[in-house]
């Protein structure tokens, strides 16, 4: 009886080819289904937050919060409400949230637009481009978010100095900086919650196309 060789056995047992479970063409599929996938959901995501401030910025609209805001920030700094300033600030509060809200429609409309593409998109390299592109969207739908919220603070500093200066008042030097602090303060953990909600809301779905967009490089590659 011949002598039974384990590492004889394993050694064959490893030299034996193994055979792919899907060929690059399935592969291609389920990648570009997935992929659609993933910007599906960023569209639904997308949707929910334009429509989430929309209502949002309605009520506060409706409620004169920011306006409440504002008025608070001036009597600290000795001004007085003027029916003037208190217009003019909330026409200009008004235009931003409109502009904001526009921006948020047009991503959607750009987020929708990608999920078309990829749907349909069935050659290999296009559907690397529109992965992309879409890539960039989203980073550009960020950072417009950030550069919004930043426009928005300036304007609500800019109100208050022209409101001082309207009236003629020079704000003691400890107010002045507190608000001026806290104005800092509070756009600065804005852009970090924005920053953090993107982070962990669109990088995950981005992250997950990044693998991807690896694995189709990879089968472009075989092509060649």
């Amino acid at each position: 009886m011949p002598e039974f060789d384990l590492d004889s056995l394993k050694k064959t047992w490893q030299e034996q080819p193994v055979q792919q479970k899907y060929d690059n063409n399935e592969i291609l599929q389920m990648l570009n289904r997935k992929s659609r996938n993933y910007v599906k959901y960023i569209f639904w995501i997308s949707v929910a937050e334009f429509v989430f401030f929309s209502v949002l910025g309605v009520f506060y609209f409706l409620q004169g919060e920011e306006s409440n805001s504002f008025i608070k920030v001036l009597e600290r700094l000795g001004a007085q409400k003027t029916p003037e300033v208190e217009n003019n600030f909330d026409n200009a509060y008004l235009a931003i949230k409109i502009l904001s809200l526009l921006v948020t429609a047009y991503f959607v409309y750009k987020f929708y637009q990608n999920y078309r593409k990829i749907k349909i998109e069935e050659n290999l390299k296009g559907l690397i481009t529109r992965i992309i592109k879409f890539k960039k969207t989203v980073n550009a739908f960020i950072l417009i978010s950030i550069v919004l919220l930043v426009a928005f603070t300036s304007v609500f500093t800019a109100f208050i100095f022209y409101a001082l200066n309207s009236q003629n008042i020079e704000p003691k030097s400890a107010d002045l900086t507190i608000v001026i602090v806290g104005i800092i303060v509070s756009m600065v953990l804005s852009i970090l919650l924005i920053w953090l909600y993107y982070k962990l809301v669109y990088g995950i779905i981005i992250r997950k196309l990044d693998r991807n967009l690896k694995q189709l490089k990879e089968i472009d590659s075989q092509k060649i």
